[in-house]
């Protein structure tokens, strides 16, 4: 395998601070969450499709099967995004971005109840107790009230959502182009989100500039910096690297919320995060070593 220009290592370490940014560029933004994540996916399409288009051979070669799974894994991006976006106006962005973090758990139970792969001892214990990190979250904001609880609810199914998305994308990479397969995700999610927009009639313009700059800057730095860069980086390094190294994710998103948004997390939401990073280090160690089947 040749040598990349580019440090792996580098790149992910600089995606994660990338990613880090979205829970508080989706705070500081005024627009509806619905029209938030599709102004994101819409305009990550549009800077990802032209690539795509110029390089030969990149979508002629999906079959029926690819383009319909491809357009089903856009369908959990797309709604991952809306719950998500809709959790963070509810509840803080700690409890939101922690509970979300709960994705490996959800991929594996996935992965176990649709393709029979099992989980080894280890790895149920860890997962076990990044659920038991959740407990403690929702009991704390329980105790806030209702709505943090409503939030904290909203993560958890953007979480469910998001592991649908990646259960299909790690099925359908092993024989489809990445190109061809961002390129009818994305671009799924974005006809999902306009579509949604225009039964909801909400409104697609009159946002501030400010607004303006957050959807692009969600869209170029915390997908196509964040996320790609992190499919880029699993051809260099193991995937357990790029698990592990997303669960830096929230403590960057929870250290701009405290000093962006004036949300330091509570003594409780620290005990449950740091039981659920605990619990998910040990899960995806084990799950990363374990053999796969052929």
């Amino acid at each position: 395998m040749p040598r990349p220009a580019l440090n792996p290592y580098l790149a992910v370490a600089a995606a994660v601070i990338a990613v880090s940014f979205s829970s508080l560029f989706v705070r500081l933004a005024t627009a509806p969450p619905l029209i938030i994540a599709t102004y994101r996916l819409l305009f990550t399409f549009l800077a990802l499709a032209p690539f795509t288009l110029m390089k030969k051979g990149a979508l002629a070669g999906l079959d029926r099967r690819q383009v319909a799974l491809s357009a089903l894994s856009g369908l959990f991006l797309a709604l991952h995004f809306v719950t998500w976006f809709i959790s963070l106006g509810y509840t803080s962005v700690a409890s939101s971005t922690v509970l979300v973090t709960l994705q490996p758990v959800f991929v594996v139970v996935g992965s176990l109840l649709f393709f029979g792969e099992r989980i080894p001892r280890l790895a149920a214990v860890g997962g076990g107790l990044a659920l038991a990190g959740g407990l403690i979250i929702g009991a704390a904001d329980f105790q806030v009230g209702p709505r943090a609880l409503v939030g904290d609810l909203l993560a958890l199914v953007a979480a469910v959502m998001v592991s649908g998305y990646l259960l299909i994308g790690r099925r359908l990479r092993k024989d489809t182009p990445l190109e061809g397969y961002t390129f009818v995700t994305y671009g799924t999610s974005s006809l999902f989100l306009v579509g949604a927009t225009l039964v909801t009639r909400t409104p697609f313009g009159g946002y501030p500039t400010r607004d303006w700059v957050l959807f692009l800057t969600l869209a170029l730095v915390c997908t196509v910096m964040g996320h790609t860069v992190f499919n880029w980086a699993l051809k260099y390094v193991q995937a357990s690297v790029v698990s592990v190294s997303i669960l830096g994710e929230p403590l960057g998103a929870i250290l701009w919320a405290a000093v962006f948004l004036g949300e330091p997390p509570t003594l409780r939401q620290a005990a449950g995060g740091a039981v659920i990073f605990g619990g998910l280090y040990l899960f995806t160690r084990v799950t990363a070593r374990a053999p796969q089947p052929a």
